[in-house]
Parts: C-alpha cells; sequence; structure tokens
C-alpha cells in the first residue's frame, strides 16, 4: 500500500503522530512518504536547531530514513525554515502555485492522510 501523509500542523504535539505513523507503516512494508505543509514546516528548523526538544529524536530518525519527501516552497519560506530545509537536504515542492499538489500523489496511486 502506498500513503503520502500531508502534515499541517505545526504544534509539535500533533506532528508527532506524523512521525510515529510514518515510522511504524515504514517497518509495516508501507510505502510511505510525508509532506509538510502550512505551519508544520516551522518545525523543521525547530528541531534541526534544537535536538533536545521534545520530539526531535524521532523528526530525525524520519529525516535519516528519508520518509520527508516534499517541503512546501510557500509555507517553508513564510515560517522561516526554507533556508533550513535546503540545508537538511530535503525536497523541496512547489508544483501548484508554490505549494506540492495533492494530486500528483493521487495520480501516483497513494492514499492522502492529512494532519
Amino acid at each position: 500500500m502506498k500513503v503520502v501523509l500531508f502534515a499541517f500542523n505545526g504544534d509539535p504535539m500533533c506532528f508527532v503522530h506524523v512521525l510515529l505513523h510514518a515510522l511504524d507503516m515504514k517497518a509495516k512494508n508501507y510505502e510511505v512518504a510525508i509532506v509538510m505543509e502550512g505551519s508544520a514546516t516551522k518545525l523543521i528548523k525547530d528541531f534541526h536547531e534544537n535536538p533536545d526538544m521534545p520530539f526531535a529524536n524521532l523528526y530525525k530518525k524520519v529525516v535519516d530514513a528519508r520518509l520527508i519527501s516534499l517541503v512546501c516552497k510557500a509555507c517553508a519560506a513564510k515560517m522561516g525554515s526554507l533556508e533550513s530545509a535546503l540545508n537538511q537536504n530535503l525536497p523541496i515542492g512547489d508544483d501548484m502555485s508554490g505549494h506540492p499538489s495533492m494530486t500528483t500523489w493521487m495520480e501516483k496511486g497513494y492514499t492522502v492522510l492529512t494532519f
């Protein structure tokens, strides 16, 4: 099964569930991807620059597993984390007026889940 998790919510207590689900799906041999949108993009910089922050270790596991497939260019720029995303070599998406398109994933057979 192919699943893409679109993370919009920048509250770490909500975003941690995206990380946990992605790691769980990967462990169960799902083809899983994370797309970071909205205020969730601010966490890219927060977790990277503050490794002692709660859930930063999970974020690092997800990054190391290459599960972050796209970061919204427009939102990361607005949230001040675009440079950090680029420094972390995270893929940047902007195919829908500066944002990643859900239909691109749907056309590839992914089930889209939003958080």
